[in-house]
């Protein structure tokens, strides 16, 4: 099933995605809600962030190669992580499919995507096994986990490199009954391809993620869990777009425009 948050006029809701169409459903998807009678055509309705979170989780660096490109980029040995270390993102930098991407005015050049898998909680969760942990998952989306690497490296925390306004596009929408192992991530910038990689290469999966938190945090309906990019980063300017695509679940496409 695809699941979407979206906006019709002064309308704003939860629905259910069929083909060309989205039938407006009252309640959320995480508790009781009904389909009702209103459809509408996809393509005329505004798509929204496909849901607001609780908790906002990012697994940070889970693959390989990105860890060794951004290692070698600082002139350092790449040390892999020992175990599933999350960190956090904030509600304030989320922007829909479609919104702008916009780099501060003050910002340097190195203002670069990062196409990650969104994991979206489906129902509270607190000290679950490895082979549980899917039970809890309600779908998947995608996320671009935008990063200005001066100010990430720079700053004492991610507060500006990571949590910039706008700089965490997701969406489109939200898809159930999908394997996160048969997924793959496809990268491009300005229509040409960047990266491609499977999921299924992190360092720590989406079962050891969430059961590793769920030994010290309750997750809760809603929560997102991004789980990090792999390969090279490169910089976007004004006037790029910048797409990520996972087949089963669709392309997240934001324009990049330089604050004036």
């Amino acid at each position: 099933m695809k699941w979407c948050r979206f906006q019709s006029g002064r309308t704003t809701a939860y629905g259910i995605i069929d083909d060309t169409t989205v039938t407006e459903v009252t309640g959320n998807p995480f508790e009781s809600h009904t389909k009702t009678a209103t459809i509408a055509q996809l393509s005329r309705v505004k798509l929204l962030v496909p849901v607001i979170p609780p908790t906002f989780y990012a697994a940070g660096v889970n693959y390989r190669e990105h860890v060794t490109e951004m290692a070698h980029r600082r002139g350092v040995k790449p040390e892999f992580p020992p175990n599933a270390d999350v960190g956090y993102r904030a509600n304030n930098a989320l922007v829909p499919t479609d919104e702008p991407i916009v780099i501060p005015k003050d910002a340097t050049d190195l203002v670069q995507y990062e196409g990650e898998l969104v994991v979206v909680i489906g129902k509270q969760c607190k000290k679950v096994s490895e082979a549980q942990a899917l039970d809890y998952v309600f779908g998947y989306t995608i996320g671009n986990d935008v990063s200005e690497r001066t100010w990430q490296r720079g700053d004492r925390t991610f507060w500006r490199g990571k949590n910039t306004d706008t700089f965490k596009p997701m969406g489109p929408w939200i898809v159930t009954g999908l394997n996160p192992d048969d997924l793959r991530v496809t990268i491009r910038l300005n229509g040409k391809e960047m990266f491609t990689y499977a999921i299924k290469d992190a360092i720590f999966g989406v079962r050891q993620f969430i059961s590793r938190m769920s030994q010290y945090l309750t997750l809760y309906p809603g929560d997102v869990l991004w789980m990090g990019t792999d390969g090279a980063t490169e910089n976007m300017k004004d006037g790029d777009v910048v797409e990520v695509e996972v087949p089963g679940i669709g392309v997240l496409r934001n324009p990049v425009v330089k604050e004036r």
